[in-house]
């Protein structure tokens, strides 16, 4: 793997991660809560109309978590652009380490509130967010030869 997929892919896990962050801010108002009420039904499986966004409180932890989610996907989208050439390693190891603890906490809270199925769906947004970064790139010098 090479820095410039690893820099590709910090993108990508960017817009994963931001991606959610305006579907959720969309459940604050009841004109445009579909989305997100469809969101957090098809997270908490089988989808059954049973998750609603009338609640005030609903609302606006709909608009702490797309804020959040939001931002922490503009933060890595700046770390690929600004910081991972002078630190590729500590870019890599840091967006990894989020990721970590946010399926942690989140699988957590789904198993504790008894949503278990948000854990599969975790696992898969894991595995795409993730994806290369698994895994150190390789050295440019050791790239570059490899390819010659």
């Amino acid at each position: 793997m090479s820095h410039k997929v690893h820099k590709f892919w910090l993108k990508v896990t960017a817009f994963i991660v931001g991606s959610f962050g305006p579907v959720f801010f969309l459940g604050t108002m009841a004109f445009t809560s579909e989305p997100a009420r469809l969101s957090l039904d098809l997270l908490s499986w089988p989808i059954d109309g049973m998750q609603t966004y009338t609640s005030p409180d609903t609302q606006f932890l709909s608009a702490l978590t797309g804020g959040f989610l939001f931002g922490w996907g503009v933060m890595i989208w700046c770390l690929s652009a600004w910081v991972y050439d002078a630190a590729p390693e500590a870019v890599r190891r840091t967006v990894l380490a989020g990721l970590l603890a946010w399926f942690a906490l989140d699988s957590a809270g789904s198993l504790a509130s008894g949503h278990p199925s948000n854990v599969l769906f975790n696992v898969l947004v894991l595995l795409l967010a993730v994806g290369p970064l698994w895994r150190p790139a390789q050295p440019e010098s050791a790239t570059n030869v490899r390819h010659a």
